[in-house]
């Protein structure tokens, strides 16, 4: 009878350590709507497509951050989708105070890339396919440094493949864009001094007045750039325009989800180690093993554009949700009034954590690793109060908790490779036609340490993302170094269990005995 006991007891001790949250409670489900980024656009369709076939009443408007920021603040939708920090949104003048008046917080919600797409010919008049670019000259193409596709620059990283002598013209968004800040902070790094007389010429033209650190939202409508840029309204616009080769002689910056929606050319781009990559999830995947978080879960990408793995693809971030949480955090004021759209938030979010993140590498994005699908579990946690779920392979459907990120991932051959132009190390071949400097030459392209740092969160750094020191302990978003609430969070829960449960079953037992 005591062994009985003992063993009942042992069992009673070991779900109570390992049991997971309940459902916040018996609410019915009440419909949620969100709106904002379109660079998480395609991957918010396939969520709520599948949401809705599970019965979650949930209803996303993808049109930009800025508007979703502003949107979720005025309390006219229930979540926004964002790439920019509200902080950077307020700074740049794109509103956003009211969003922090509310009260949000940030939760990860898949990882994606911003790819190149262009419509070029090369000198036979055949449209060009194989396009090549280092960061650098990514950098000074879209500062208005480089203005012709025949610059040694460009001919330089293509093998020695020279373009015709062709005005080049950018494609991008006409109004506030989350994607704008993004590309342009990796084009802040990627060439300073060609990105800061850009932005010096074109202040008070529809930029804004930026301060120090402080990304466009907005490229300029007026000015001495203008008239070299085409700006479109949306994601599927700028990639339905490249394709049809509406624009000639042009390039624009987009997420790879819409490249590969719309079947569009996009362009390699060279990394810290020298080769050149596409944003397919294996690449996406290697890059962000150097991404930081901020103990916000706002993104540090730094060390993301300069990661010398071979296989990163360095113009790579994550997207967020932003929603409300309760009380006791500098940035979350409270939930939702309407128990009902708590139960609808938390259980899209934990499909978006789980069997969402399974197609995401076939439409152009990457899983989460499993520490941020974790982060979703605690981010719902901060919004009914109860205690995380746990995530872990048995429970959750997110590919990369068993060591894959599933179909679509594998990036193709390179042509330049394949057709002996360019070494399989990213330098061209030796020969006629084929000279010129290394690509991965200049201040942008010096090797870093490959030790993931932890991320601290200085004063700036703080204010950046708009959130608290008492958020989380502050590490990096990491494909393969999770923390605590990944494959570490469950790994010391289960040594906990193995430590702590045999010391109460014989407690157990010797009270039983004594009585």
């Amino acid at each position: 009878m005591i062994r009985r006991l003992a063993a009942l007891g042992g069992v009673t001790v070991l779900l109570s350590l390992v049991s997971v949250a309940t459902a916040p409670g018996a609410a019915a489900l009440t419909p949620v709507t969100g709106s904002g980024s379109s660079y998480v656009g395609p991957a918010m369709n396939d969520w709520q497509n599948g949401a809705k076939s599970r019965g979650i009443p949930i209803n996303y408007s993808a049109n930009s951050s800025p508007a979703g920021v502003n949107q979720f603040g005025d309390r006219t939708v229930d979540f926004a989708g964002t790439e920019a920090e509200v902080s950077s949104i307020i700074a740049a003048g794109g509103g956003g105070l009211s969003a922090q008046n509310r009260g949000y917080q940030y939760v990860p919600d898949v990882a994606g890339a911003i790819a190149l797409m262009y419509n070029v010919k090369d000198q036979a008049g055949n449209r060009v396919d194989y396009l090549h670019l280092s960061r650098e000259a990514i950098g000074r193409i879209f500062s208005r440094d480089i203005t012709r596709w025949s610059d040694p620059a460009i001919t330089a990283t293509n093998g020695g493949k020279s373009l015709p002598d062709q005005p080049i013209t950018l494609v991008g968004r006409t109004s506030q864009s989350g994607t704008t800040a993004l590309f342009y902070d990796f084009i802040a790094h990627a060439a300073p001094d060609a990105y800061n007389r850009f932005v010096a010429r074109n202040i008070g033209n529809g930029m804004g007045n930026l301060p120090a650190g402080v990304r466009p939202i907005q490229l300029p409508g007026q000015g001495p750039d203008a008239e070299w840029y085409r700006l479109l309204a949306d994601s599927d616009q700028i990639a339905t325009a490249v394709k049809n080769a509406t624009i000639p002689f042009s390039i624009g910056y987009d997420e790879f989800a819409y490249a590969q929606r719309h079947n569009v050319p996009t362009a390699w781009v060279q990394n810290g180690a020298g080769q050149y990559t596409q944003p397919y999830a294996e690449n996406i995947a290697a890059a962000l093993k150097h991404a930081e978080l901020r103990p916000d879960l706002s993104q540090k990408l730094d060390r993301v554009y300069t990661n010398t793995d071979p296989k990163s693809y360095p113009i790579s971030a994550y997207s967020y949700v932003m929603m409300p949480c309760t009380s006791g955090r500098d940035t979350c004021r409270g939930g939702y009034g309407d128990p009902g759209k708590t139960e609808t938030i938390t259980s899209f979010l934990e499909h978006v954590a789980c069997d969402g993140q399974i197609n995401m590498a076939r439409i152009g994005y990457s899983p989460l690793p499993p520490n941020l699908s974790q982060e979703i579990m605690n981010s719902n946690s901060r919004l009914t109060g109860q205690p995380p779920k746990q995530l872990n392979a048995d429970n959750c459907g997110n590919p990369t908790f068993r060591g894959s990120l599933g179909a679509g991932a594998v990036s193709p051959p390179d042509p330049l490779v394949t057709g002996g132009i360019i070494n399989p190390d990213g330098k061209p071949k030796a020969g006629p036609g084929a000279a010129g400097p290394s690509a991965s030459s200049g201040p942008s392209a010096g090797p870093v340490s490959d030790k993931t740092a932890t991320a601290t969160a200085g004063p700036d750094e703080e204010s950046a993302g708009g959130g608290s020191k008492n958020w989380r302990e502050a590490s990096p978003a990491s494909y393969d170094e999770g923390g605590f609430g990944g494959f570490g969070g469950w790994a010391a829960l289960v040594l906990f269990v193995a430590i702590v449960a045999p010391l109460v079953v014989r407690g157990v037992v010797r009270k039983l005995r004594g009585s």
